[in-house]
């Protein structure tokens, strides 16, 4: 821990010499501005309020403290509007004078407890946002931020009734999709031809199959990069990143309870309690909780979760404020997965959706996942301002696994038993500064920081017996019965902690990294032409137990974009971005992977839609990756794990369209589709020329993915309150293993449900996989030797019809 804050010192030379130097950028003041604070009768800051400027045609959203700007105006007379739904529209005149900042403070007529209500039962605009979080580091908005992003909002997710992050997530994303081994606990999605790496808060928390799927009730939002962005923050894949937001104290003291009840014994119940502490509003929280029981539709097979996660927010003054946050998940389950294995085919129809390969002898595991961040955010002045966070994950579990041995035609299928323990610490520092400066008439929009982290991870998942029904019978997947006798389950020796058994096994690594980044986002001609300049450097370190097993690398990666407003509500823009992150592991030859490198061009088109209520994009990119990992097909460890190799390069090409907002008063939509062409372009050194893939598509690509998701609210008359809401997943041209042609069915799923809402109540239902197809494969691996009884098919096939039902509370 000592040795990253150390750098962490030393490095914060840096930003304080372009902290220093930043006044030298300005040759001139910039335009007027216009700056604000919202308020309402009672004097509290009235947090997401629309503010417009009735000349202009021009619009902002308040900030949490009931703040807002509009930057670069021209002297004159303008009428400023606050709007809130329910209230009669307030309005302030104001006069900008030349080269001046005009300040105003606005007073609605409403109290907070008033507004509260309508922020609440708020209808419009529930799943569009217009700018990213403060953990991307991005101050422009998203209309105008050359890469296509796309976020997930709270609302869109408790519409869905997804519990956690694996849960249907991935339908709102163009071009995503989850590769269900393990997702009982952990989240594995894949984008633009790769696996991407998960971020929490900004911080890449990737893990060895990790990290732990988020709960639903921590989550505020999740945002999508697609292709790289590592010049601002952790290491990132050149196919993107997902970055979960987590929900932080907001000022607006409000709450919410929900109970949830469904299909297979689930069973929810999640507070989320947001206020203040003091009475001078300075020390504001957040609290949430959750717990949940929920069986899975696989026999026996269940996941019993638990969430913690307080957060505190304490305001220095106007400009400096501090935050700690915390959070803990645990969870108790039994199997690792919901696998389906077949000596014949896949989709064998001689085993039932309910299959379960596991036994309901075996001791549950145990999962166990801490998270302690700390913020410091300070305003230097009404230009710049520095952000600073460290943070430790740790997280345990200790479990036992099960995995085909052996597959006979007639079913018979030999298991094994090993230990399926692991352990992770991960730590992080970030500092950053951004602040906005003119030359003449051109705006510069600086972001530069340091980034660190070292990643731990250990893991025992050695083989320890085998594992058959009493008097030594076979486990028969066409006639499956359970119960194996205890004294036939083989003890597991856990007196030494797994960090020491860990270091006899390839599941010992280590990853240190140490960054700095600097980006200039220059503006022409009154902002209508943008030109984004970054670079980012990195020193990375893989520890490995010999010295040939460790890597050490030197990278600059450099970042060009350019964007163009046709209009206020029209851009279009173009990116070319390099990445690089280290990949810890060894290969099956223990060999140490190499890092993974990308190149990504990308152009695209994004339009707002009347006055801003609904927004679309059209993308078209193409990523160059080397050392891309891929999976043998067939072919899996001691635990059950697919083998991973690294190929010589990868070339990935698609479009993607995306829809999402508020067509009509009350139908709010998210609606995408891409098409994806990733094959293999290279082989990696030392492949013999009989075994080339060149040409092959990379596995576990889908070529065709479209999805939509609807939900309309009633707004006027008798059925005011109530709502319908629907959605579909549609897969097609599937690829797992190295092959040149589809060799997976087709996904397609449909969804459907009714809500009422009045006042502070609320009922939701919702019925998945409407249609109850059976056939709905989220992963595979196919037998590569018929001829093997190691050779064998499994997959996972998703749940038959099932149901949701939510009711909420919000005070």
């Amino acid at each position: 821990m000592h040795i990253l804050f150390n750098r962490f010192t030393r490095l914060t030379g840096f930003l304080c010499a372009l902290l220093i130097a930043a006044p030298a950028f300005a040759t001139e003041e910039p335009l007027a501005a216009i700056k604000g604070k919202v308020i309402t009768n009672d004097g509290t800051p009235a947090a997401f309020v629309a503010v417009q400027i009735k000349e202009k045609n021009r619009g902002t959203l308040t900030n949490e403290q009931g703040g807002f700007v509009f930057k670069r105006m021209h002297p004159g007379h303008y009428t400023l509007q606050v709007m809130l739904m329910g209230y009669k529209t307030v309005s302030q005149e104001v006069e900008v004078i030349e080269d001046q900042v005009v300040n105003v403070t606005i007073q609605l007529e409403a109290t907070n407890k008033q507004l509260q209500e309508v922020i609440i039962n708020g209808t419009h605009n529930k799943y569009k946002t217009d700018s990213l979080s403060s953990s991307l580091r991005l101050k422009s908005p998203l209309l105008e931020v050359p890469q296509n992003i796309q976020v997930i909002s709270a609302s869109l997710i408790a519409d869905q009734q997804s519990f956690d992050i694996v849960d249907g997530i991935t339908r709102n994303i163009s071009g995503a999709s989850r590769v269900g081994h393990w997702d009982n606990q952990y989240a594995q999605i894949r984008m633009r031809g790769s696996k991407i790496p998960a971020f929490r808060n900004g911080m890449n928390i990737e893990a060895s199959w990790g990290p732990t799927a988020e709960d639903a009730a921590m989550i505020e939002r999740i945002e999508f990069v697609k292709g790289p962005a590592g010049f601002m923050l952790a290491n990132g894949e050149p196919g993107g990143f997902y970055n979960v937001v987590t929900k932080k104290p907001t000022g607006i003291t409000k709450g919410s309870a929900n109970i949830s009840m469904g299909s297979f014994s689930t069973y929810r119940a999640a507070l989320d309690f947001d206020g203040k502490l003091s009475k001078d509003g300075k020390l504001l929280y957040r609290l949430n909780v959750a717990g949940q029981q929920k069986d899975f539709y696989t026999k026996y097979n269940y996941s019993n979760r638990y969430l913690f996660a307080p957060s505190f927010k304490y305001l220095v003054d106007d400009r400096t404020s501090v935050t700690l946050e915390y959070a803990y998940q645990a969870s108790r389950y039994l199997g690792n997965g919901n696998y389906q294995f077949s000596k014949n085919k896949l989709l064998d129809e001689g085993i039932g959706n309910d299959f379960f390969y596991g036994d309901p002898s075996l001791e549950p595991g145990k999962l166990r996942d801490h998270s302690v961040y700390l913020y410091v955010d300070h305003k230097l002045n009404d230009k710049w301002e520095a952000h600073a966070q460290v943070a430790y994950f740790n997280f345990q579990m200790v479990a036992n696994s099960v995995w085909a041995d052996s597959m006979h035609t007639n079913g018979d299928m030999y298991r094994y038993y090993s230990i399926g323990d692991e352990a992770g610490e991960n730590r992080f520092a970030q500092m950053s500064l951004s602040g906005e400066e003119y030359t003449g008439a051109v705006r510069h929009r600086i972001l530069a920081g340091v980034d660190m982290g070292n990643k731990k991870f250990w893991g025992d998942f050695r083989r320890i017996a085998p594992l058959h029904l009493a008097g030594g019978r076979v486990f028969n997947v066409y006639n499956p019965e359970y119960g194996v006798p205890a004294d036939s389950i083989a003890y597991i020796d856990r007196s030494k902690s797994v960090r020491t058994r860990a270091g006899s096994t390839t599941y010992a690594t280590v990853v240190n990294y140490t960054s700095v980044y600097v980006q200039d986002e220059l503006a022409f001609f009154g902002d209508k032409l943008r030109l984004s300049l970054a670079a980012r450097y990195t020193h990375s370190e893989t520890v490995g137990k010999t010295k040939n097993a460790e890597i050490k690398d030197d990278v600059v990666t450099p970042r060009i974009g350019l964007s163009y407003s046709i209009d206020k509500s029209l851009s279009v823009y173009a990116m070319r971005d390099q990445s690089f992150v280290a990949v810890p592991g060894l290969d099956s030859s223990l060999n140490p992977f190499k890092p993974i490198k990308g190149t990504d061009y990308e152009a695209g088109v994004k339009k707002e839609w009347f006055n801003g209520r609904w927004t679309s994009s059209v993308t078209a990119y193409r990523i160059n990756r080397e050392n891309a990992l891929v999976t043998l097909p067939g072919v899996v460890d001691s635990r059950g794990n697919s083998v991973s190799v690294q190929l010589g390069e990868t070339v990935t090409k698609g479009i993607e369209v995306d829809i999402n907002g508020e067509i009509i008063s009350g139908l709010n939509v998210n609606i995408n589709y891409a098409y994806t062409d990733s094959k293999i372009s290279k082989e990696a050194p030392g492949t013999a020329e009989d075994k080339t893939t060149i040409g092959n598509v990379t596995p576990n690509t889908n070529a065709h993915i479209t999805n939509g998701w609807v939900n309309y609210r009633i707004g006027k008359g008798p059925l005011t309150g109530f709502g319908i809401m629907g959605g579909f997943q549609w897969m097609a041209d599937r690829y797992v293993g190295t092959t040149k042609k589809p060799n997976i069915p087709n996904y397609f799923r449909t969804d459907a449900g009714l809500s009422y809402q009045k006042g502070k109540y609320s009922v939701s239902l919702l019925v998945n996989n409407v249609a109850d197809n059976r056939k709905l494969l989220t992963a595979a691996s196919l037998a590569a030797n018929p001829n093997s009884v190691t050779s064998y098919y499994s997959y996972i096939v998703e749940a038959r019809r099932n149901f949701r039902m939510t009711i909420g509370y919000r005070f």
